[in-house]
């Protein structure tokens, strides 16, 4: 008796299951899961980026087909913005739904307080909505960060800016923690490359609103320049503050604070205001026709003006849908990874530079470019910095 066939067909059914046990993977659906601010201090930015996710997800099961005969089912859990809620969330989502892959998660506390969750169930965290140095370093294969750090946006951007504006005496008021270090340190770098040092540094509690104190002493040392490791209110408050008194440096803030908030709440008082940015505001009247109508195709859908953390939504989506066609039929986390360890993305309609992943650089780029609140709007005024 010929026992061959009966072999190889038992090979193939003991095969079957190994197929079939990719987590978040069926045959007709790949399961991506969110974790964003939606009831926090941050909930704006985490339900734009939920909606941008989404736009691009409807994009492509309602037009556009699948990826190799699966849709995606997003599946977002709110965390408040807390990291302890952080951790609940992708309990959640890897244990309990056993989500395929975590992407776009708000925050950096938030996602250190994730990942150890996502690693032990081979979870890849992909493109996370943060700049910290932490999103890539140190190397793990299941880590893919998009997002120029707050370090090299700093390093890279203000020793440009010293030189057009011919700055003396350059300052930072900066928030007391990682976020603010990492801004407060990029500057340190891009001065020292000037032969500078920064002439005064001042800092301030997470939550605070009153600035009077920082600003008089900035003004005091009779600072041209000042760098603002500040997010929303932070760098409202402190640039209102300076022009009730008179003090009216110049400001560069990071991508922190490039955000539309930022001149609809701060005002006339806000122009003039610089900061580092990768993709451009959405504005509805838009001068360029693709992004006029990517903002008012997702102001249809959501009737709300998209922001910029909308476009981080749609295009985290946009190049995991890119880099699962590229995995094949067989989606593992291991042929995703594979697969993205070859991906280059050229600029988009958003201006973003071109990025590209290896199996040893898990962060696509390192690139920013300078905007400017100009008549009460942003308005690029570089092109990316190297």
């Amino acid at each position: 008796m010929n026992l061959k066939p009966t072999l190889v067909l038992a090979a193939a059914l003991i095969a079957l299951p190994a197929l079939a046990q990719q987590q978040g993977v069926s045959k007709d659906q790949i399961l991506v899961g969110t974790i964003q601010d939606l009831s926090g201090p941050l909930a704006g930015y985490g339900k734009q980026a939920r909606n941008g996710m989404q736009l691009r997800i409807d994009e492509l099961n309602e037009q556009q087909g699948s990826i190799h005969g699966r849709k995606i089912k997003l599946l977002v859990e709110d965390d408040g913005y807390d990291p302890k809620k952080a951790v609940l969330a992708a309990q959640k989502l890897v244990n309990q739904d056993k989500v395929f892959i975590i992407a776009g998660h708000l925050g950096t506390a938030q996602n250190m307080a994730a990942m150890p969750v996502q690693f032990e169930k081979n979870v890849v965290n992909f493109l996370p909505i943060t700049a910290a140095r932490e999103m890539y370093e140190p190397f793990n294969r299941l880590k893919y960060s998009f997002a120029a750090t707050y370090y090299d946006q700093m390093r890279l951007a203000l020793p440009r800016l010293v030189k057009d504006k011919g700055a003396k005496k350059v300052c930072t008021i900066y928030q007391d923690d990682d976020f603010g270090l990492e801004v407060e340190r990029g500057a340190e770098a891009g001065l020292k490359s000037l032969g500078m040092a920064l002439a005064e540094k001042t800092t301030f509690k997470r939550g605070a609103t009153d600035f009077s104190s920082q600003v008089a002493k900035m003004k005091a040392s009779g600072c041209d320049m000042v760098v603002l490791g500040t997010i929303i209110r932070e760098t409202i408050g402190t640039i209102a503050e300076a022009r009730k008194t008179g003090f009216n440096p110049v400001f560069i803030g990071s991508s922190a604070a490039y955000t539309d908030l930022i001149h609809k709440l701060g005002g006339k008082a806000m122009d003039g205001l610089y900061a580092t940015m990768t993709v451009q505001h959405p504005y509805l009247d838009e001068s360029s026709q693709p992004i006029r109508f990517w903002a008012n195709k997702y102001k249809t859908k959501f009737n709300e003006d998209p922001t910029v953390f909308s476009v981080y939504g749609y295009l985290i989506m946009d190049q995991f849908i890119q880099a699962a066609q590229k995995a094949g039929p067989n989606l593992t986390t291991d042929s995703f990874i594979k697969a993205m360890d070859s991906m280059s993305f050229p600029t988009d309609m958003f201006g973003s530079p071109p990025s590209s992943y290896t199996a040893t650089k898990r962060l696509g780029n390192n690139l920013s470019r300078l905007s400017q609140i100009q008549d009460g709007r942003w308005k690029v005024v570089s092109d990316y910095i190297q």
